[in-house]
């Protein structure tokens, strides 16, 4: 069961851990807003462990606007970046994590 629905904010952990992750370090300590709702699936990080029996987690599409991401982005002030993070990444917004 999804624990955030759409147009939810959300804030992107900043988690240290090792190996493979699926979420990438630009998007981290960042605020976005689910976009939509993807499904569950084995956790990858997990399975790159080599853990056959990774417990599923849901996973999001979250929106980006990119002159959060990147404050020097000189394209217009709509530009979005949409990138699929796993449910253990986020947590719900708050105005003193932005």
């Amino acid at each position: 069961m999804p624990r955030f629905l759409v147009g939810a904010r959300v804030y992107v952990r900043n988690l240290d851990l090792a190996g493979h992750v699926r979420t990438p370090h630009y998007v981290r300590n960042h605020t976005g807003v689910i976009e939509r709702y993807c499904g569950a699936f084995p956790n990858p990080e997990q399975r790159a462990r080599g853990d056959k029996n990774a417990r599923r987690t849901e996973l999001y599409r979250v929106q980006f606007r990119q002159c959060d991401l990147w404050p020097a982005y000189a394209g217009e002030p709509e530009d979005t970046l949409e990138i699929e993070v796993y449910e253990h990444w986020l947590m719900e917004h708050h105005e003193e994590t932005a």
